[in-house]
């Protein structure tokens, strides 16, 4: 799927990211996981993984998403953005599918979701918008035996392609590393117009539930004013009931010349989404508690109360503020899950 021969017939053009890596026989894209063997571009990675861990769904991070549930989340090799902050590098960047995978068939992974009991499947650590075809496949099997499915992703993918990759995800989180080109060219080795492109696509021409998160990097990405524009586009472009979660940078591969991002940098950030009209918004990877609770937008008081990844309470009924009936975006049963913040790693067998 996705591609096309060059104009002079010796090379494959992949269609899947907006990178249209031209490919020569035996060559891989920039992904690294996307081959032209034998006349058509395939997925190298397609049932392998690097590892199975039952996660909470606050993790991804998804808030207003079936609160308080595990989900049953794995990755492969590879990316299609080169961010020299990564802090899954040791997966993104590998180059030893081999070494570094085990095997395993979408229709196993969705029946290890449902013996553990796990209300959806995540499909991240690394993007797996470049192994569209097995978290595809995976979450067909999914949805055949009730499970859920979560695309954790950058969003760099084509207007071609993404209606067959986002369609079978009942939510995504999408990474918007920043709010200028000059960013996305400088610490991604990407382009900042196709990511907004999906954004919008998935909010105004989907079913899924989206989440938004930013990670906030000193020095690069951290301008007053960018984060503005960023939160001001949301809100005009998107509508203010779009999660957005400020994410405290650490130093990792290849940017550490700087330091984590300030408590008062991602306040501020905070502070700004919420002056733009944003009407949830959380802080990450930094102990805030008053700042990672969901709020009422009528009343202001808070419906879902976290303690890290534990809930200590939810007032949500019918997917509305038990206090004043004021509808709160996102999708709930009645009742939250329990698994609070426990990582269980699995294996899948069959």
């Amino acid at each position: 799927m996705w591609f096309h021969p060059s104009s002079d017939g010796q090379r494959l053009i992949c269609d899947l990211c907006p990178r249209h890596c031209p490919l020569k026989p035996g060559e891989r894209g920039f992904c690294f996981v996307r081959e032209n063997r034998d006349g058509r571009v395939v997925s190298t990675t397609y049932g392998r993984s690097t590892g199975f861990c039952i996660d909470p769904i606050e993790k991804k991070p998804l808030n207003q998403f079936y609160p308080g549930t595990p989900v049953l989340s794995f990755g492969t090799p590879g990316c299609n953005l080169g961010c020299t902050f990564c802090q899954n590098w040791t997966i993104s960047r590998s180059r030893d599918i081999e070494a570094a995978c085990e095997k395993a068939e979408p229709q196993a992974i969705a029946v290890t979701a449902q013996r553990y009991n796990c209300t959806s499947v995540a499909f991240t650590y690394n993007d797996p918008i470049i192994w569209a075809e097995y978290a595809i496949d995976t979450a067909k099997a999914c949805h055949t035996l009730g499970v859920k499915t979560v695309a954790v992703t950058s969003g760099y993918i084509t207007e071609t392609a993404r209606a067959a990759f986002y369609e079978p995800m009942d939510a995504a989180n999408v990474d918007l590393k920043g709010f200028t080109d000059q960013f996305y060219r400088e610490y991604c080795a990407g382009r900042l117009q196709p990511v907004l492109d999906t954004l919008h696509w998935l909010v105004h021409e989907s079913q899924t539930w989206v989440e938004i998160t930013n990670l906030v990097i000193p020095g690069a990405n951290d301008s007053p004013d960018d984060i503005r524009r960023m939160c001001q586009w949301i809100a005009t472009e998107l509508g203010p009931d779009v999660p957005l979660h400020f994410s405290a940078f650490h130093p990792d591969f290849n940017l550490t010349d700087r330091g984590p991002t300030p408590p008062d940098t991602l306040q501020r950030a905070y502070e700004l989404a919420r002056e733009a009209g944003l009407r949830y918004v959380y802080t990450g990877n930094l102990y805030d508690p008053e700042r990672q609770h969901t709020y009422c937008p009528g009343c202001r008081r808070p419906v879902i109360r976290r303690q890290g990844y534990t809930l200590e309470s939810f007032e949500i009924h019918g997917g509305r503020c038990m206090h004043c009936q004021t509808p709160i975006a996102g999708r709930y049963d009645d009742a939250p899950g329990d698994w609070g913040g426990r990582q269980l790693p699995v294996r899948i067998v069959g």
